[in-house]
């Protein structure tokens, strides 16, 4: 297994001058490889940087050049983050993309990761067609910013908009590393006089307009071309992106949804756990090495079936089985009524009880 170089601040300078920061791992002496890109805003330095370095270094070291970018605004990158998802943050994508496939040490092959923020933007990246961009791995992220995320799930106003947009500008708000910025007491000030709060501005679109459906790619399914493996959990308040991206994708795409809350899922609970950097592998060395792996042979969807246990909000594990369906399955219903001593196919009481799918357990943790 080769070494890996680690470089703390990669800069990466955009069209419009402004420079991010990356860490940057790259194996020793193996020549030109693929790359693997992930952008978020929680601040490499601090925020994930133990996160980071469960994932990347070992996946380098398989061949790759692994990037950790902090989204323009945060951490230690230039600018001022004025939203999420913006034009902005995906134009920088797109040029980071460009930007590592036209190194010397990269065979110009470049693929697109990321949990929750960084699922969005890859998918979205993914929607507007680089042409160095060949696969994506997404995990607990939605494909409709207005039906499915954290501002008006069901189209309900959420009390986590307030949350997060507190969340959110105590990251933007936060100074990069002195010792990496010699300027970062201006840059400082810059983000704390720049940054909105950005509550009022998710409340302000009550409606599916045009601020909702741009980054929400079940707009235009047919943009989705590159392979996509797509992850979610059962405890996750992100259920649906598995199922719509193997259902309506133009490209290739294999589903796995676990037990899992909105982690990354070799590291997340209640177990059963699974070999995700393994199965990354196997994904990016089928897409950006072109090597043989029987990916495309994979179920289109692997669910883990849970047994019926006690309620258990603190339960490490939950029992049950692996299932596989093939690709794209036909949609069934089974209707059952409920009456005394149980679930039964006859209705044995009179009443009807009409209760949207969006509430109750199928609404997830939002």
């Amino acid at each position: 297994m080769p070494t890996v170089k680690e470089v703390p601040d990669q800069r990466i300078a955009m069209p419009d001058g402004i420079l991010l920061s990356a860490r940057l791992w790259r194996p020793v002496g193996s020549g030109r490889v693929p790359a693997i890109v992930e952008m978020i805003p929680y601040r490499k330095r601090d925020g994930t940087a133990a996160r980071d370095e469960a994932i990347h270094p070992f996946i380098a070291a398989q061949g790759y050049a692994c990037l950790r970018v902090d989204l323009r605004g945060t951490g230690d990158s230039e600018g001022v983050l004025t939203d999420e998802y913006t034009p902005q943050e995906l134009a920088d994508a797109c040029a980071v993309i460009a930007w590592v496939a036209a190194q010397g040490w990269c065979t110009g092959a470049v693929g697109m990761m990321g949990k929750s923020w960084g699922a969005f933007n890859a998918l979205q990246v993914a929607a507007l067609k680089p042409p160095a961009l060949k696969a994506v791995i997404a995990v607990c992220g939605t494909v409709d910013r207005f039906g499915e995320d954290i501002h008006f799930k069901g189209g309900c106003l959420l009390g986590e908009n307030f949350g997060w947009a507190s969340v959110m500008l105590s990251y933007s708000s936060r100074p990069a590393d002195p010792v990496l910025r010699a300027d970062w007491r201006e840059d400082w000030l810059q983000r704390l006089e720049g940054n909105p709060w950005l509550a009022p501005l998710w409340a302000g679109h009550q409606t599916r307009d045009a601020y909702w459906r741009h980054g929400s790619v079940c707009e235009d399914w047919s943009k989705l071309t590159v392979p996509i493996l797509a992850l979610g959990g059962w405890a996750d308040g992100y259920l649906n992106m598995v199922g719509a991206l193997v259902r309506n994708a133009a490209g290739p795409v294999k589903g796995i949804v676990g037990p899992w809350v909105h982690l990354y899922p070799h590291m997340a609970v209640p177990g059963p756990r699974i070999g995700f950097l393994t199965e990354s592998l196997r994904w990016w060395d089928r897409w950006l090495k072109a090597e043989e792996t029987g990916v495309e042979d994979d179920p289109a969807l692997r669910l883990f079936l849970q047994d019926a246990d006690a309620p258990d909000p603190s339960a490490q594990n939950r029992a049950g089985r692996w299932i596989s369906l093939a690709d794209r399955p036909a949609t069934a219903t089974l209707r059952l009524a409920l009456g005394p001593g149980g679930l039964g196919p006859e209705v044995r009481l009179p009443a009807r009880v009409a209760t949207p799918q969006t509430l109750g357990a199928a609404a997830g943790e939002y």
